[in-house]
Protein backbone atom coordinates (compact mmCIF):
# COMPACT_ATOMS: atom_id res chain seq x y z
CA UNK A 1 0.00 0.00 0.00
CA UNK A 2 1.36 3.46 -0.81
CA UNK A 3 1.00 6.15 1.61
CA UNK A 4 -0.53 9.21 0.37
CA UNK A 5 1.57 12.57 1.06
CA UNK A 6 0.68 15.34 3.03
CA UNK A 7 -0.35 17.66 -0.37
CA UNK A 8 -2.13 14.88 -1.30
CA UNK A 9 -4.15 14.66 1.60
CA UNK A 10 -4.65 18.08 1.86
CA UNK A 11 -5.90 17.84 -1.98
CA UNK A 12 -8.49 15.29 -0.89
CA UNK A 13 -10.23 17.19 2.02
CA UNK A 14 -10.76 19.82 -0.35
CA UNK A 15 -12.07 17.68 -3.29
CA UNK A 16 -14.13 15.80 -0.18
CA UNK A 17 -15.53 19.34 1.29
CA UNK A 18 -16.39 20.44 -2.43
CA UNK A 19 -18.08 17.26 -3.58
CA UNK A 20 -19.63 17.70 -0.16
CA UNK A 21 -20.69 21.63 -0.90
CA UNK A 22 -22.45 20.28 -3.68
CA UNK A 23 -24.26 17.07 -3.12
CA UNK A 24 -25.64 18.45 0.50
CA UNK A 25 -26.35 21.87 -0.77
CA UNK A 26 -28.54 19.66 -3.60
CA UNK A 27 -29.90 17.55 -0.95
CA UNK A 28 -31.29 21.41 0.84
CA UNK A 29 -32.12 22.49 -2.24
CA UNK A 30 -34.44 19.80 -3.36
CA UNK A 31 -36.03 19.10 0.46
CA UNK A 32 -37.09 23.22 0.36
CA UNK A 33 -37.99 23.24 -3.67
CA UNK A 34 -39.50 19.70 -4.24
CA UNK A 35 -40.64 18.86 -0.57
CA UNK A 36 -42.19 22.00 0.98
CA UNK A 37 -39.94 21.56 3.91
CA UNK A 38 -38.63 23.86 6.03
CA UNK A 39 -35.04 23.11 6.17
CA UNK A 40 -31.70 24.29 6.15
CA UNK A 41 -28.65 24.31 4.21
CA UNK A 42 -26.12 22.00 6.53
CA UNK A 43 -22.92 23.53 5.02
CA UNK A 44 -20.43 23.39 8.12
CA UNK A 45 -21.75 19.51 8.58
CA UNK A 46 -20.96 18.93 4.83
CA UNK A 47 -17.43 20.64 4.51
CA UNK A 48 -16.60 19.09 8.01
CA UNK A 49 -17.87 15.37 6.58
CA UNK A 50 -16.61 15.73 3.45
CA UNK A 51 -13.11 16.86 4.10
CA UNK A 52 -12.89 13.56 6.54
CA UNK A 53 -14.26 11.57 3.81
CA UNK A 54 -11.90 12.80 1.17
CA UNK A 55 -9.19 11.61 3.41
CA UNK A 56 -10.27 8.37 3.96
CA UNK A 57 -10.54 8.03 0.50
CA UNK A 58 -7.12 8.71 -0.25
CA UNK A 59 -5.39 6.56 2.51
CA UNK A 60 -7.59 3.80 0.84
CA UNK A 61 -6.19 4.30 -2.23
CA UNK A 62 -3.88 1.36 -3.69
CA UNK A 63 -2.03 1.50 -7.11
CA UNK A 64 -5.04 1.06 -8.89
CA UNK A 65 -8.36 3.47 -7.86
CA UNK A 66 -10.53 2.86 -4.60
CA UNK A 67 -13.13 -0.27 -4.96
CA UNK A 68 -16.69 0.70 -5.27
CA UNK A 69 -16.94 -1.34 -1.73
CA UNK A 70 -14.69 0.59 -0.18
CA UNK A 71 -16.45 4.20 -1.67
CA UNK A 72 -20.00 3.16 -0.32
CA UNK A 73 -18.14 2.09 2.76
CA UNK A 74 -16.74 5.51 3.20
CA UNK A 75 -19.74 7.43 2.08
CA UNK A 76 -22.18 5.15 4.29
CA UNK A 77 -20.25 6.13 7.54
CA UNK A 78 -19.91 9.52 6.34
CA UNK A 79 -23.71 9.73 6.40
CA UNK A 80 -24.41 8.03 9.17
CA UNK A 81 -22.07 9.86 11.01
CA UNK A 82 -23.39 13.15 9.90
CA UNK A 83 -26.80 12.18 11.19
CA UNK A 84 -25.79 11.01 14.34
CA UNK A 85 -23.25 14.41 15.13
CA UNK A 86 -26.38 16.63 13.68
CA UNK A 87 -28.54 14.88 16.41
CA UNK A 88 -30.97 13.33 13.08
CA UNK A 89 -31.74 16.47 12.29
CA UNK A 90 -28.86 16.87 8.70
CA UNK A 91 -31.35 19.55 7.25
CA UNK A 92 -32.09 21.10 10.68
CA UNK A 93 -35.62 19.91 10.96
CA UNK A 94 -37.17 18.55 13.60
CA UNK A 95 -39.60 15.82 11.75
CA UNK A 96 -38.13 14.92 7.84
CA UNK A 97 -40.35 12.21 6.32
CA UNK A 98 -37.59 9.48 5.33
CA UNK A 99 -37.21 9.82 2.03
CA UNK A 100 -35.85 13.09 2.44
CA UNK A 101 -34.32 12.28 6.51
CA UNK A 102 -32.03 9.21 6.67
CA UNK A 103 -32.45 8.16 3.11
CA UNK A 104 -31.26 11.23 1.35
CA UNK A 105 -28.41 11.38 3.46
CA UNK A 106 -27.32 7.94 2.65
CA UNK A 107 -27.68 9.63 -1.15
CA UNK A 108 -26.00 12.76 -0.55
CA UNK A 109 -22.71 10.47 1.28
CA UNK A 110 -22.57 8.18 -1.82
CA UNK A 111 -22.78 11.00 -4.16
CA UNK A 112 -19.77 12.74 -2.31
CA UNK A 113 -18.00 9.65 -2.36
CA UNK A 114 -18.64 9.11 -5.90
CA UNK A 115 -17.57 12.56 -6.67
CA UNK A 116 -14.25 12.84 -4.28
CA UNK A 117 -13.61 8.89 -6.17
CA UNK A 118 -13.67 11.07 -9.54
CA UNK A 119 -11.13 13.77 -8.83
CA UNK A 120 -8.98 11.64 -7.45
CA UNK A 121 -8.73 9.06 -9.81
CA UNK A 122 -5.43 7.42 -12.29
CA UNK A 123 -3.68 10.27 -9.65
CA UNK A 124 -0.46 9.71 -7.78
CA UNK A 125 -1.47 10.19 -4.18
CA UNK A 126 2.20 9.52 -3.20
CA UNK A 127 3.75 11.82 -5.08
CA UNK A 128 1.36 14.95 -6.65
CA UNK A 129 3.29 16.64 -9.43
CA UNK A 130 2.02 20.20 -10.79
CA UNK A 131 0.71 18.07 -13.80
CA UNK A 132 -2.17 16.43 -11.11
CA UNK A 133 -2.51 19.76 -9.21
CA UNK A 134 -4.01 20.93 -12.51
CA UNK A 135 -5.84 17.88 -13.11
CA UNK A 136 -7.66 17.92 -9.99
CA UNK A 137 -8.15 22.09 -10.74
CA UNK A 138 -10.07 21.12 -14.37
CA UNK A 139 -11.93 17.73 -12.51
CA UNK A 140 -13.32 20.61 -9.79
CA UNK A 141 -14.09 23.19 -12.40
CA UNK A 142 -15.80 20.63 -14.51
CA UNK A 143 -18.27 19.71 -12.10
CA UNK A 144 -18.93 23.37 -10.82
CA UNK A 145 -19.70 23.97 -14.32
CA UNK A 146 -21.70 21.16 -15.11
CA UNK A 147 -23.86 21.86 -11.78
CA UNK A 148 -24.10 25.41 -12.54
CA UNK A 149 -25.10 25.43 -16.10
CA UNK A 150 -27.23 21.83 -15.11
CA UNK A 151 -29.27 24.48 -12.68
CA UNK A 152 -29.74 27.02 -15.01
CA UNK A 153 -30.92 24.65 -17.90
CA UNK A 154 -33.32 22.65 -16.20
CA UNK A 155 -34.87 24.34 -13.31
CA UNK A 156 -36.72 26.84 -15.76
CA UNK A 157 -38.04 23.97 -17.81
CA UNK A 158 -38.97 21.57 -14.44
CA UNK A 159 -40.48 25.56 -13.10
CA UNK A 160 -42.88 25.42 -15.95
CA UNK A 161 -43.49 21.79 -16.44
CA UNK A 162 -44.33 21.74 -12.48
CA UNK A 163 -46.71 24.87 -12.41
CA UNK A 164 -48.69 23.63 -15.62
CA UNK A 165 -49.33 20.46 -13.66
CA UNK A 166 -51.08 22.55 -10.06
CA UNK A 167 -54.42 23.80 -9.72
CA UNK A 168 -54.22 27.50 -9.40
CA UNK A 169 -55.30 27.30 -5.26
CA UNK A 170 -52.20 24.81 -4.91
CA UNK A 171 -50.12 27.68 -6.48
CA UNK A 172 -51.21 30.53 -4.45
CA UNK A 173 -51.39 28.53 -1.31
CA UNK A 174 -47.39 27.50 -1.58
CA UNK A 175 -45.48 29.20 -4.60
CA UNK A 176 -42.19 28.41 -3.72
CA UNK A 177 -43.24 24.47 -3.61
CA UNK A 178 -42.32 22.92 -6.96
CA UNK A 179 -43.50 19.98 -6.25
CA UNK A 180 -46.43 17.68 -8.20
CA UNK A 181 -48.67 15.44 -6.62
CA UNK A 182 -49.19 12.54 -8.62
CA UNK A 183 -51.31 10.77 -6.45
CA UNK A 184 -54.41 13.57 -8.10
CA UNK A 185 -56.26 11.89 -11.05
CA UNK A 186 -54.86 12.07 -14.88
CA UNK A 187 -58.04 14.27 -15.42
CA UNK A 188 -56.76 16.64 -12.84
CA UNK A 189 -53.47 16.86 -13.59
CA UNK A 190 -53.84 17.78 -16.79
CA UNK A 191 -56.87 19.82 -16.72
CA UNK A 192 -54.56 22.84 -17.90
CA UNK A 193 -53.46 21.88 -21.07
CA UNK A 194 -56.61 20.20 -22.32
CA UNK A 195 -58.50 23.85 -21.32
CA UNK A 196 -55.65 25.68 -23.39
CA UNK A 197 -55.87 23.18 -26.27
CA UNK A 198 -59.75 23.31 -26.33
CA UNK A 199 -60.73 26.68 -24.67
CA UNK A 200 -57.88 29.02 -25.73
CA UNK A 201 -58.15 26.90 -28.87
CA UNK A 202 -54.16 26.30 -28.48
CA UNK A 203 -54.88 22.84 -31.20
CA UNK A 204 -55.61 25.73 -34.28
CA UNK A 205 -52.68 27.81 -33.14
CA UNK A 206 -50.18 24.42 -33.20
CA UNK A 207 -52.01 23.11 -37.26
CA UNK A 208 -50.95 27.13 -38.22
CA UNK A 209 -47.78 27.83 -36.80
CA UNK A 210 -46.72 23.34 -38.05
CA UNK A 211 -48.12 25.48 -41.61
CA UNK A 212 -46.34 28.31 -41.37
CA UNK A 213 -42.76 26.93 -39.80
CA UNK A 214 -42.57 23.81 -42.78
CA UNK A 215 -43.54 25.94 -45.94
CA UNK A 216 -41.08 28.56 -44.31
CA UNK A 217 -38.39 25.59 -44.44
CA UNK A 218 -39.34 24.64 -47.89
CA UNK A 219 -38.96 27.77 -49.53
CA UNK A 220 -35.70 28.83 -47.46
CA UNK A 221 -34.09 25.26 -48.53
CA UNK A 222 -35.12 25.52 -51.81
CA UNK A 223 -33.83 28.72 -52.51
CA UNK A 224 -30.55 28.51 -50.06
CA UNK A 225 -29.30 25.40 -52.11
CA UNK A 226 -29.68 27.53 -54.79
CA UNK A 227 -27.95 30.55 -53.99
CA UNK A 228 -25.51 29.00 -52.13
CA UNK A 229 -24.55 26.62 -55.37
CA UNK A 230 -24.52 29.80 -57.53
CA UNK A 231 -21.86 31.65 -55.42
CA UNK A 232 -19.81 28.70 -54.86
CA UNK A 233 -19.97 26.90 -58.29
CA UNK A 234 -20.84 29.58 -60.78
CA UNK A 235 -19.04 32.61 -62.03
CA UNK A 236 -20.40 35.72 -62.30
CA UNK A 237 -20.20 39.56 -62.29
CA UNK A 238 -20.32 40.30 -58.36
CA UNK A 239 -20.24 37.02 -56.93
CA UNK A 240 -17.74 38.01 -54.35
CA UNK A 241 -19.74 40.87 -53.70
CA UNK A 242 -23.09 39.10 -53.35
CA UNK A 243 -21.19 36.01 -50.95
CA UNK A 244 -19.41 38.59 -48.66
CA UNK A 245 -22.84 40.70 -48.15
CA UNK A 246 -25.27 37.54 -47.66
CA UNK A 247 -25.44 38.58 -43.85
CA UNK A 248 -26.19 42.25 -44.28
CA UNK A 249 -29.43 42.29 -43.51
CA UNK A 250 -28.53 41.16 -39.92
CA UNK A 251 -26.96 44.09 -38.93
CA UNK A 252 -30.90 46.13 -39.51
CA UNK A 253 -32.49 44.80 -35.89
CA UNK A 254 -36.02 43.00 -36.46
CA UNK A 255 -37.85 45.74 -34.88
CA UNK A 256 -36.49 48.66 -37.34
CA UNK A 257 -37.89 46.15 -40.22
CA UNK A 258 -41.66 45.72 -38.68
CA UNK A 259 -42.72 49.15 -39.10
CA UNK A 260 -42.25 49.81 -42.96
CA UNK A 261 -43.28 46.46 -43.60
CA UNK A 262 -46.26 46.77 -41.36
CA UNK A 263 -47.25 49.67 -43.48
CA UNK A 264 -46.62 48.25 -47.22
CA UNK A 265 -48.71 45.21 -46.38
CA UNK A 266 -50.90 47.25 -45.14
CA UNK A 267 -51.59 48.43 -48.45
CA UNK A 268 -51.06 45.95 -50.18
CA UNK A 269 -53.71 43.39 -48.40
CA UNK A 270 -51.47 41.18 -46.79
CA UNK A 271 -51.61 42.32 -43.07
CA UNK A 272 -53.57 39.96 -41.08
CA UNK A 273 -52.94 36.71 -43.29
CA UNK A 274 -50.70 33.62 -43.46
CA UNK A 275 -49.31 34.31 -46.66
CA UNK A 276 -48.15 37.79 -45.14
CA UNK A 277 -45.60 35.73 -42.75
CA UNK A 278 -44.42 33.36 -45.30
CA UNK A 279 -42.88 36.46 -47.00
CA UNK A 280 -41.31 37.78 -44.49
CA UNK A 281 -39.98 34.49 -42.72
CA UNK A 282 -37.83 33.33 -45.60
CA UNK A 283 -36.49 36.77 -46.21
CA UNK A 284 -35.06 36.78 -42.76
CA UNK A 285 -33.92 33.39 -42.59
CA UNK A 286 -32.69 32.64 -46.18
CA UNK A 287 -29.17 34.86 -45.39
CA UNK A 288 -28.24 32.66 -42.82
CA UNK A 289 -29.46 29.62 -44.68
CA UNK A 290 -27.34 30.36 -47.47
CA UNK A 291 -24.37 31.49 -45.53
CA UNK A 292 -24.45 28.11 -43.95
CA UNK A 293 -24.77 25.92 -47.15
CA UNK A 294 -22.18 28.04 -48.80
CA UNK A 295 -19.78 27.20 -46.47
CA UNK A 296 -20.78 23.71 -46.79
CA UNK A 297 -20.70 23.13 -50.62
CA UNK A 298 -17.35 24.95 -50.75
CA UNK A 299 -15.93 21.55 -48.81
CA UNK A 300 -17.76 19.36 -51.62
CA UNK A 301 -15.23 18.07 -54.13
CA UNK A 302 -15.79 19.58 -57.87
CA UNK A 303 -15.00 16.35 -59.55
CA UNK A 304 -18.10 14.62 -58.90
CA UNK A 305 -20.22 16.93 -60.49
CA UNK A 306 -18.02 17.66 -63.26
CA UNK A 307 -18.22 14.31 -64.23
CA UNK A 308 -22.03 14.54 -63.83
CA UNK A 309 -21.68 17.59 -66.44
CA UNK A 310 -19.20 15.51 -68.89
CA UNK A 311 -22.02 12.85 -68.69
CA UNK A 312 -24.70 14.50 -69.57
CA UNK A 313 -26.64 15.74 -66.65
CA UNK A 314 -27.85 19.62 -66.38
CA UNK A 315 -26.90 21.54 -63.71
CA UNK A 316 -30.08 21.02 -62.04
CA UNK A 317 -29.52 17.18 -62.37
CA UNK A 318 -25.97 17.42 -60.66
CA UNK A 319 -27.65 19.65 -57.80
CA UNK A 320 -30.47 16.66 -57.23
CA UNK A 321 -28.78 13.62 -58.19
CA UNK A 322 -24.78 14.73 -56.43
CA UNK A 323 -24.76 17.79 -54.52
CA UNK A 324 -27.87 17.00 -52.70
CA UNK A 325 -27.64 13.46 -51.61
CA UNK A 326 -23.97 14.64 -50.30
CA UNK A 327 -25.19 17.97 -48.50
CA UNK A 328 -27.78 16.02 -46.30
CA UNK A 329 -26.08 16.74 -43.13
CA UNK A 330 -26.06 20.56 -43.97
CA UNK A 331 -29.27 20.85 -45.24
CA UNK A 332 -31.17 18.94 -42.13
CA UNK A 333 -29.22 21.34 -39.75
CA UNK A 334 -30.43 24.38 -42.06
CA UNK A 335 -33.88 22.73 -41.89
CA UNK A 336 -33.77 22.57 -38.03
CA UNK A 337 -32.69 25.85 -37.37
CA UNK A 338 -34.95 27.99 -40.01
CA UNK A 339 -38.08 25.29 -38.62
CA UNK A 340 -36.98 26.75 -34.77
CA UNK A 341 -36.97 30.39 -35.91
CA UNK A 342 -40.14 29.94 -37.78
CA UNK A 343 -41.96 28.17 -34.90
CA UNK A 344 -40.94 30.30 -31.92
CA UNK A 345 -41.19 34.04 -34.15
CA UNK A 346 -42.81 36.55 -32.14
CA UNK A 347 -42.16 39.63 -33.62
CA UNK A 348 -43.72 40.07 -36.80
CA UNK A 349 -46.78 37.25 -35.79
CA UNK A 350 -47.58 39.88 -32.72
CA UNK A 351 -47.55 42.75 -35.30
CA UNK A 352 -48.86 41.08 -38.38
CA UNK A 353 -51.66 38.86 -37.09
CA UNK A 354 -55.08 40.22 -35.61
CA UNK A 355 -57.51 37.52 -35.80
CA UNK A 356 -57.47 34.48 -33.92
CA UNK A 357 -58.21 31.81 -36.52
CA UNK A 358 -54.56 32.01 -37.67
CA UNK A 359 -52.87 33.20 -35.20
CA UNK A 360 -49.49 31.37 -34.48
CA UNK A 361 -48.50 29.37 -31.18
CA UNK A 362 -46.28 32.20 -29.93
CA UNK A 363 -48.49 34.94 -30.83
CA UNK A 364 -51.14 32.79 -29.03
CA UNK A 365 -49.33 32.91 -26.00
CA UNK A 366 -50.69 36.73 -25.25
CA UNK A 367 -53.99 35.46 -24.96
CA UNK A 368 -52.74 33.64 -21.58
CA UNK A 369 -50.55 37.01 -20.57
CA UNK A 370 -53.56 38.00 -18.49
CA UNK A 371 -54.47 38.31 -15.06
CA UNK A 372 -57.81 36.46 -15.33
CA UNK A 373 -56.40 33.48 -16.62
CA UNK A 374 -54.44 31.66 -14.22
CA UNK A 375 -50.71 30.96 -14.45
CA UNK A 376 -51.02 27.04 -14.83
CA UNK A 377 -52.95 27.71 -18.28
CA UNK A 378 -49.74 30.07 -19.09
CA UNK A 379 -47.10 27.31 -18.06
CA UNK A 380 -48.87 24.60 -19.81
CA UNK A 381 -49.19 27.01 -23.55
CA UNK A 382 -45.59 27.63 -22.48
CA UNK A 383 -44.64 23.65 -22.16
CA UNK A 384 -46.86 22.73 -25.61
CA UNK A 385 -44.45 26.03 -27.52
CA UNK A 386 -41.26 24.28 -26.30
CA UNK A 387 -41.79 20.69 -26.54
CA UNK A 388 -42.29 19.75 -29.68
CA UNK A 389 -38.87 21.98 -30.51
CA UNK A 390 -37.13 20.04 -27.96
CA UNK A 391 -38.35 16.82 -29.38
CA UNK A 392 -37.38 17.45 -32.84
CA UNK A 393 -33.88 18.97 -32.10
CA UNK A 394 -33.21 15.29 -30.13
CA UNK A 395 -34.84 12.83 -33.00
CA UNK A 396 -32.85 14.73 -35.53
CA UNK A 397 -29.51 14.80 -33.82
CA UNK A 398 -29.38 11.26 -34.36
CA UNK A 399 -29.23 11.90 -38.01
CA UNK A 400 -26.98 14.67 -38.02
CA UNK A 401 -24.15 13.29 -36.12
CA UNK A 402 -24.10 9.59 -38.56
CA UNK A 403 -24.81 12.10 -42.11
CA UNK A 404 -21.84 14.32 -41.55
CA UNK A 405 -19.78 10.91 -42.14
CA UNK A 406 -21.82 9.83 -44.82
CA UNK A 407 -20.88 10.32 -48.77
CA UNK A 408 -17.59 11.77 -50.16
CA UNK A 409 -15.36 9.95 -53.12
CA UNK A 410 -15.02 6.00 -53.71
CA UNK A 411 -11.71 5.57 -55.26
Amino acid sequence: MTRPSALALVVAALLGALSAALASGGWAVSATVFGGLDVSYPLTWALLFGATMGIALAAWRRAQDSPWSAVAGIGLSAAALALVASGGRPLGSAALPFGWGPASAVGAGLLTAQLTRYGLRDLRLDALRRSDLETVALRALRALGFTFFGVVVTFPFYFMVASSLKSRAEILARPSYLGVDLSQPLGQLLIGYREVLTTFHFGRFILNSTFVALVTVAITLVLSVLGAYAVTRLRFRGRELLSRSILLIYMFPAIVLVIPLYAVFTQLGLRDTLPGLLIVYPATTLPVALYMLRSYFQTLPRDLEEAGLIDGCTRLAVIWRITLPLSLPALASVGLYVFMIAWNEFLFAFMFLDSPAIFTLSRGMVSLNSQEVPRQFLMAGAVIVTVPIMVLFFWFERYLIGGLTAGGVKG
